[in-house]
């Protein structure tokens, strides 16, 4: 095996945070009303769907980088979401379920916490070093 070049082992690095977080973030919503929400249900579920994907991406990423890269922005796409709810509850609900009246009370605003914001940027810079993988013209 050749020795792995420096945007294959950052590009694992950014997938493992990314699965590490998201999972972290999503496992207490398992089992309560948030799995089976009008909203929060598809998120979750793309989530999961996501999560499975990373741990795909980590055991291709020195193999195969770009399918690898290709898988990890698709994982990082379906995670996204999830966490921009996390943020902006009712803005994203204004804008993906706009009319549906919600049994329960939403807080508005936006929720900064921490993790979720650390999600955010993980999920962005591994979205970048998998789209710079995928676009490089040639493969050292």
């Amino acid at each position: 095996m050749r020795k792995p070049r420096l945007q294959q082992v950052w590009q694992a690095v950014g997938c493992f945070l990314c699965l590490a977080i998201t999972f972290g973030n999503t496992k207490d919503a398992v089992g309560t009303e948030f799995e089976g929400g009008y909203i929060t249900g598809p998120l979750l579920s793309m989530a999961w769907v996501g999560i499975p994907l990373f741990v795909l991406v980590l055991a291709l990423t020195f193999w195969y980088p770009r399918i690898a890269a290709a898988i990890g922005i698709a994982a990082s796409l379906l995670c996204l979401p999830i966490h921009l709810y996390f943020i902006a509850p009712v803005p994203f609900a204004e804008i993906f379920a706009p009319g549906h009246e919600f049994k329960g009370y939403m807080s508005p605003g936006f929720h900064w916490e921490k993790w979720t914001v650390i999600a955010l940027f993980a999920l962005v810079v591994t979205s970048l070093l998998c789209v710079r993988a995928v676009v490089a013209r040639e493969q050292k």
